[in-house]
């Protein structure tokens, strides 16, 4: 079912009204449900119509993680792709066949101020260009309640043995330590993902190892720590009772309002409080993944996603020239005022001077050399498709760390071997 933004429709109305008899072109969109995308894309389409009367979108919400994936690949192999949508960057775009199924961005001039970082992981194996940053990048970490912290005299850890002492004070003193949300099933991944800054601080080539198969998970001490954890907070106790089903609505709900003390997330999140509990907005927190050693403590970062065009899209020149005006600062500087939730990667965007606290503590990661570092996926073209169901396994108690990591090892080689990567 095709869900149009009823702002979108309203512009829609305004063209008509100002004399545009019908329109031209309608650009069919596929974008996920979280409210940051929906809050970019309002933002930019609806300044797109007001300078293109003759265009209008049609925009379809899809859900997320592997449900979302499969929608995604299934909606290109079989042609049906909307002209526009919206996907993540990194290892699981390269899994789309980017070559065959994506059309090429190089030539937009809007290409020149985007930076290469982004480029990098939206560029298919014949050095195409397909993509266009679609909001902030992103950090990988854990929310936390300000108002628990200061009633409990915490203060954000710098290490996971600090990480497991304030859960222990905060178990103590009856209230829930982590929220975790295995109902939205991608979230379990995040104590294994957003460790990664951890793994490469203790082995700096792991990402080139994994790719040629001569490092696992099972086996790295350093990697497999990432399972462990999810193994310690389930066996510590500190879980939410309903952990199972919760969604990740609902883990935001609960580390913004007091709920609970905890939440590891990536920071798109701040976009759901922002919607739903922009009273609480200032009681929200967040800090890195902490490592094994405080000096080393750093920031895993991902990429934010990217609207791409379907190679077969009927409406293919002018999808390339919204995704064009997307793509410039003046479209970045619009979305960076509707998601003030991390740094944009278009040269010249810069985040209002007023952003919430819970961003201003993402920030210092950022502007400070050496404190972060991109998430495994944008740096190997290896991302097993079952690590959700086996973290979920794992942070239930179904399955143990080591034997998730094993699990996730095999996973990992039938995805390299469909990659045709070579020493798999």
């Amino acid at each position: 079912m095709r869900m149009t933004k009823c702002s979108i429709l309203a512009a829609s109305i305004m063209a008509l009204a100002a004399g545009v008899a019908h329109a031209d072109v309608t650009l069919s969109v596929l974008i996920d449900t979280n409210p940051e995308s929906i809050a970019s894309f309002d933002a930019v389409s609806k300044a797109y119509m007001e300078k293109h009367p003759d265009v209008t979108f049609d925009v379809e919400q899809r859900a997320g993680g592997s449900e979302g994936d499969n929608i995604v690949k299934t909606r290109l192999a079989t042609g049906e792709m909307a002209d526009i949508f919206q996907y993540n960057s990194g290892s699981l775009f390269q899994a789309l066949k980017p070559q065959e199924t994506i059309a090429d961005l190089s030539d937009l001039p809007s290409e020149a101020g985007i930076l290469d970082s982004f480029k990098k992981v939206v560029t298919s194996p014949d050095g195409h260009v397909r993509g266009l940053p679609f909001g902030p990048a992103m950090g990988g970490g854990i929310f936390y309640n300000r108002k628990i912290y200061a009633d409990l005299g915490l203060t954000p850890p710098k290490t996971w043995a600090e990480f497991m002492s304030n859960n222990e004070k905060i178990k103590a003193a009856g209230k829930v330590a982590v929220a975790q949300t295995y109902g939205t099933t991608w979230t379990s991944q995040l104590f294994v993902l957003a460790d990664f800054y951890n793994v490469q601080a203790e082995v700096p080539n792991f990402a080139n190892d994994y790719t040629a198969n001569k490092i696992k998970y099972a086996t790295t001490p350093a990697a497999l720590r990432g399972f462990e954890h999810l193994e310690e907070v389930a066996k510590g106790g500190y879980l939410n009772a309903d952990f199972g089903a919760a969604t990740f609505d609902d883990g935001m709900r609960m580390v913004t309002t007091g709920e609970a003390a905890h939440y590891p997330n990536l920071t798109f999140g701040i976009g759901t409080v922002q919607q739903n509990f922009p009273d609480t907005l200032k009681d929200l927190g967040f800090f890195a993944q902490p490592g094994t050693d405080a000096a080393k403590n750093g920031l895993t970062v991902w990429m934010p996603s990217a609207l791409y065009a379907s190679a077969k899209s009927e409406n293919l020149e002018e999808a390339k020239k919204f995704l064009d005006f997307v793509g410039s600062k003046e479209a970045c500087d619009l979305m960076a005022k509707a998601v003030p939730s991390g740094p944009y990667l278009v040269k010249g965007c810069e985040l209002p001077k007023d952003v919430p606290p819970v961003v201003s503590d993402m920030l210092p990661y950022f502007n400070t050399d050496g404190h972060n570092g991109p998430a495994l996926e944008f740096l190997s073209p290896v991302k097993g498709p079952a690590l959700e169901q086996i973290t979920v396994e794992v942070g239930t108690g179904i399955r143990s760390a080591k034997d998730g990591a094993a699990l996730y090892d095999q996973d990992v080689e039938k995805q390299a071997k469909q990659l045709g990567l070579p020493n798999w």
